[in-house]
């Protein structure tokens, strides 16, 4: 089955391997953000809880973040350590990688879960999330429940694309799908059934990851391609520090994006306290919950986009380790192509129907400055989502080649310089506009490093093929 695998790697169209590895690659992602979506759109609907519950999912959506940021650190690390060793005819190094990230998403996700666990109001703080005392209760209602779930959120994260690697992705696939399943049907039951409120929705996701993380076990049991023994679980900490760097770009791309959040939801707690609107006590929480949910239908649209790249990974890093440039250079081009497409269609969709969008959120529930803000939101946070879609397409992919430096530098002034920078930048100019302008403003100057760097790579695999 191993030799299976890499002939087709080696060997097999470069359109058909995309679309093998990336459709499920990019289902899984999606149906990975729906687990939060959905919570936020049943809770949204439930009018016991409203824009209260949505501000608060918001406060507590960029700590979830973290433990995804740290599996798939892991996962993503992984899953190129293991392309790159096939490919390099080393199967041995393989699976040892895939043993100590086995180890590292257990342990990593028992350390978030005792930090979480002993710092909850200082985090929910630092997130924004005094913009009012029911907001407050409600984010740490649902932030405790979240918490008991995260080692097993993490290790179905960091488990997914180890799977992918084997060789499994439709296996990946299925496994989130699983879990997603099983929060929508509870979801429901849990918030206007049962009226557990932000509780129900947290139990209804952990629930879900709770299948996942049963069937990634499964299939480690069952592994296709790498065969693993028990000394494989013995830290080797030069794979550790190999796997670990191959995968730093996945999780600065996700770090910076709650440092960017925890900016951002500061930003608006701030300068919404200083609009004549927004500045009321019942209508503080507003901004924070348009904001989120602008940033989920963002995260819809980065899930498409990072599972198109990232199931580039296996095809890439395989060609990469065995010589073959010709074969890295047509998926970067129809890579690009194609997260360009995804951009526009989402870009048409945010400022066309913008009223739709916010519909879906519960806005027939609340005030005329929830939409006409929710409006303004789409259209102002998101003009530039094409960019943005290109420049997410470019860190993974020199991920994939192996070109850890360039690809974690790339993802560092995006999120870091620019992302945290404007969010902190603007709002003195322009106040809760100022908000919304930091991510068009980041992504056109990211779009320019992006292009030069992207025209370096074509050079070289033309050089390469060229020798």
């Amino acid at each position: 089955m191993q030799n299976q695998t890499s002939s087709s790697l080696a060997t097999a169209p470069i359109g058909k391997l995309m679309g093998q590895y990336s459709v499920p690659c990019i289902v899984s992602l999606l149906v990975g953000a729906l687990y939060n979506i959905v919570d936020q759109l049943f809770i949204a609907n439930a009018s016991y809880l409203g824009s209260y519950g949505n501000a608060a999912n918001t406060v507590v959506f960029p700590l979830t973040v973290v433990a995804l940021a740290i599996a798939v650190m892991i996962g993503d690390g992984c899953c190129a350590f293991v392309s790159l060793s096939m490919g390099k005819g080393k199967p041995q190094d393989a699976s040892r990688s895939v043993g100590n990230a086995i180890l590292l998403a257990v342990f990593s996700g028992i350390l978030i879960l005792a930090v979480y666990l002993a710092f909850d109001t200082q985090l929910i703080t630092l997130f924004g999330g005094t913009v009012n005392e029911e907001t407050f209760a409600h984010a740490k209602s649902y932030f405790f429940y979240i918490t008991l779930g995260i080692p097993l959120y993490m290790f179905g994260q960091a488990m997914n694309p180890v799977i992918r690697a084997d060789g499994s992705p439709t296996f990946a696939m299925i496994s989130t799908l699983a879990g997603a399943a099983l929060n929508i049907v509870l979801d429901p039951l849990f918030i206007f059934v049962f009226r557990w409120g932000m509780m129900g929705a947290a139990v209804a996701t952990v629930i879900g990851q709770a299948a996942t993380a049963a069937l990634s076990v499964w299939y480690l049991l069952h592994m296709k391609t790498v065969c693993l023994s028990g000394k494989d679980f013995g830290l080797k900490f030069q794979i550790i520090g190999r796997t670990l760097v191959l995968g730093i770009c996945s999780f600065l791309s996700q770090i910076s994006l709650v440092a960017a959040m925890a900016a951002i939801n500061n930003m608006i707690r701030h300068y919404g306290a200083l609009d004549p609107v927004f500045g009321q006590t019942q209508y503080a929480q507003i901004p924070m919950a348009v904001v989120g949910i602008v940033m989920k239908f963002f995260q819809i649209v980065i899930s498409i986009v990072v599972g198109m790249a990232a199931g580039c990974i296996p095809i890439v890093g395989f060609n990469m380790g065995a010589g073959k440039q010709e074969r890295v250079r047509s998926p970067l081009t129809r890579l690009i192509i194609a997260e360009a497409v995804v951009g526009a269609v989402a870009m048409l969709i945010v400022e066309v129907f913008p009223g739709a969008l916010i519909g879906l959120f519960g806005a027939a529930n609340e005030s005329e400055y929830y939409t006409s803000f929710a409006i303004r939101a789409f259209r102002i946070y998101l003009c530039m989502v094409v960019l943005a879609c290109v420049n997410k397409a470019a860190f993974i992919f020199l991920q994939a080649m192996g070109k850890a430096a360039a690809s974690t530098l790339l993802s560092m002034i995006r999120e870091i310089v620019f992302g945290v920078g404007f969010a902190l930048l603007l709002p003195r100019f322009f106040g809760l506009d100022g908000v919304l302008y930091s991510m068009p403003v980041s992504d056109v100057l990211t779009f320019f490093i992006s292009v030069v760097v992207l025209l370096r790579a074509y050079k070289e695999l033309s050089t390469k093929r060229a020798a």
